[in-house]
This record gives C-alpha cells, sequence and structure tokens, in this order.
C-alpha cells in the first residue's frame, strides 16, 4: 500500500484524501497549513487505510473526489454503514458538474460537495469548521439542547412581537378569509401549508402560510434540482433552495406570493413564540442541515422572524448568492437591536411590492 504523507504535526487536523493529481496541485499549497492529510492512490487504499486506524489514529476528514468510472459513492456508502467510520466528515469534489452526482451526495447526507472552479480557501475554512463544528453538535437535536440555554429573546422585542401580531391578525381577519377562499377554490389541498422548520438555537417547529403550490410540491423538489437559482459556482449542493418560475405555484399562489400574503399566517407562528416579526428566516429541515455542517451556523443564534435583512436587501435581484445570504443573516445576528428591527419593518414595505424575480 502506497500513501503519500503531504505534512505531520500533532496540531493539524488529520485528513484521509483520494484526488487526481490535478486536484492535489491545487489543494496542497491552501491546506496544508491546517491539515494533515494522507493521500491514497486509489479507492481501495482509501479504504483499507481508513480500516487500519485505530479510535486515536482516525481522521476527521475524509476528501475524496468523485470520477467517472469509479466508485467513489460506494465508498461513501460503506462509510457511512460501519460502525467506527460513520462519524467521519466527508467532503466531495468533482472537475465537472454532473447533477446526478449532486443527488447521490444529497441522499448519502455528505457535509459538502464541491465542484470546480470554486476558491480553495472557502474549502479550507468550511473543512476547519466541520471539525469544530462536529465537537458542539454530533446532530441536529443534540445542538437544539445546547444552543437553547445561550439565546433568550429580548423581553422588550417579545412584547412589541404580541402586540404588532395580535393588532395585525384582528385588522386583516377579512383578508385572512377571502385568501382561504380562494385557495379552496383554486385547488386541492389545505388552506394552511405546514411545514418543520428550524429556528433560534436549532428550534424545530411547525410553520405555517397560506398553500400557494401544489399539494405534491414537496415530492416534486428533486425534480427541479438544476433550477436552484443558489445551486450555482462555487458549491453544487447548495444550502438555499429558490427557483425561478417554479412550476409547482398555483394561479392563486402567484397573487398571494407576490404581495408576500402567503406570508400572513406567520403571525400565529410569532405569537407561540416561534418566531418573532424580525429576524432571520426559518429554514426547511434539509437547508438547516447543510448549514449546521459550515461557518454559517452562527444565523441560528439570532431571533428567527417573518421579515429581515434579507429580505429588504436583496428581495428580486437574481445576482444573489448563496454566500451572500448567509453573510446578511450572520450580519443580523451579530447586530440585531429595536431601532434595526423598526428600520427593517419600515424597509419591508417597499420590498413587498416590488417586482419578485427569484
Amino acid at each position: 500500500m502506497q500513501l503519500n504523507t503531504l505534512v505531520s504535526t500533532a496540531q493539524q487536523t488529520r485528513v484521509a484524501a483520494y484526488a487526481s493529481d490535478s486536484f492535489r496541485l491545487m489543494l496542497e499549497n491552501e491546506l496544508a497549513a491546517n491539515f494533515d492529510i494522507f493521500y491514497s492512490d486509489s479507492l481501495n487504499v482509501l479504504k483499507e487505510y481508513l480500516l487500519e486506524q485505530s479510535i486515536i489514529t482516525i481522521p476527521e476528514i475524509v476528501l475524496i473526489e468523485i470520477m467517472e468510472g469509479e466508485n467513489g459513492f460506494e465508498l461513501v456508502a460503506y462509510i457511512k454503514k460501519d460502525l467506527m467510520l460513520k462519524g467521519l466528515i466527508i467532503v466531495l469534489l468533482s472537475l465537472t458538474k454532473n447533477e446526478e452526482w449532486i443527488q447521490k451526495a444529497k441522499k448519502l447526507n455528505v457535509h459538502d460537495f464541491y465542484t470546480y472552479p470554486f476558491p480553495i480557501d472557502h474549502l479550507a475554512e468550511r473543512m476547519m469548521f466541520l471539525v469544530k463544528f462536529k465537537l458542539i453538535r454530533p446532530n441536529l437535536s443534540d445542538l437544539s439542547n445546547e444552543v437553547k440555554i445561550t439565546y433568550k429573546v429580548p423581553f422588550s422585542k417579545r412584547l412589541v412581537d404580541v402586540l404588532f401580531a395580535s393588532f395585525l391578525i384582528i385588522l386583516l381577519s377579512p383578508i385572512f378569509l377571502l385568501v382561504a377562499l380562494l385557495i379552496v377554490l383554486g385547488s386541492r389541498g389545505p388552506v394552511i401549508y405546514k411545514s418543520k422548520r428550524v429556528g433560534t438555537g436549532y428550534k424545530i417547529f411547525y410553520f405555517y402560510k397560506f398553500r400557494s403550490m401544489r399539494k405534491d410540491a414537496d415530492a416534486m423538489l428533486s425534480q427541479l434540482a438544476s433550477l436552484n437559482q443558489y445551486a450555482q459556482g462555487e458549491n453544487s449542493s447548495a444550502a438555499f433552495v429558490k427557483i425561478k418560475d417554479d412550476p409547482r405555484i398555483t394561479r392563486v399562489g402567484k397573487i398571494i406570493r407576490k404581495t408576500s400574503i402567503d406570508e400572513l399566517p406567520q403571525l400565529f407562528n410569532v405569537l407561540k413564540g416561534d418566531m418573532s416579526v424580525v429576524g432571520n428566516r426559518p429554514l426547511p429541515l434539509y437547508e438547516a442541515e447543510m448549514l449546521t455542517s459550515n461557518e454559517w451556523a452562527f444565523r441560528f443564534l439570532a431571533p428567527s422572524g417573518m421579515t429581515g435583512l434579507w429580505q429588504i436587501s436583496r428581495r428580486g435581484k437574481e445576482e444573489m448568492s448563496e454566500r451572500e445570504r448567509k453573510k446578511l443573516d450572520n450580519f443580523y445576528a451579530k447586530k440585531y437591536s429595536f431601532w434595526f428591527d423598526f428600520k427593517i419593518i419600515m424597509e419591508t414595505f417597499p420590498a413587498i411590492l416590488q417586482k419578485e424575480k427569484v
């Protein structure tokens, strides 16, 4: 068995890798400072190496390049099932974009999938965070227990939320009734769409919206993955999902989405304490799981809200990237205050009226 040791210091994060010469040349300079990497000559050699390790010497990260005609995904599946190896952090790389590979990676629940070209320093940042984050949270429910004791919505913010939500529910009750009737007449399915979302401190709750899509919209999502606006550029396994001209939206749904009327039932989430009026958007479980495996998990240490900095800053702009949205979420997590919230609320109304492009 032939293995090439790149560097070896006790302070560095251990990585077991399989990559072509092309990728090795790109990775070595950027990763050498922080990672102790063992490159294998084949997938079989990589598997043998992993099986030879003890609990003390086993690497923290497995880095695998996916190539045509090789069984990289079979090795990932094996690692996921092995009692000793299944907790390893798995990052996949590819020199070519392949939607089938991306979907396989998602099904196997790998931590990241990078398609070239991408900034190598971004990959290094994520790998460093993956290791640090693993020490905090081995799974989503555990992290919820860990984080919820470190964050509490300020009393003044909660008071404003309750008063504001109660006032709007009473004021807008005729609109609630009218929209409910139009949805019932327009398509089959429930009036209210209810889904599990992840909010502050990774708390999981049921999120309410007026249904604007077909009843089978969730089942269709995997078929539309190639249309995801965020799945472009450096990271093909994007955390966020936004589909331009989404074919799942009903005729009534297009109207209530354009005016943001579909969001009104979230006022009841605010009353329940699941959300705030202003904050970072609570995410579907599959999106939140992606964000637990990189440096952007800080966004969950802020209130989750109906509107927020992202909505007023970038809504309707096709050039918005996933990284930009994450930065906006993290900025709010660090800077939110009563007056900042007030400013966001005031700027939300013109943002609602602008033409929706995304």
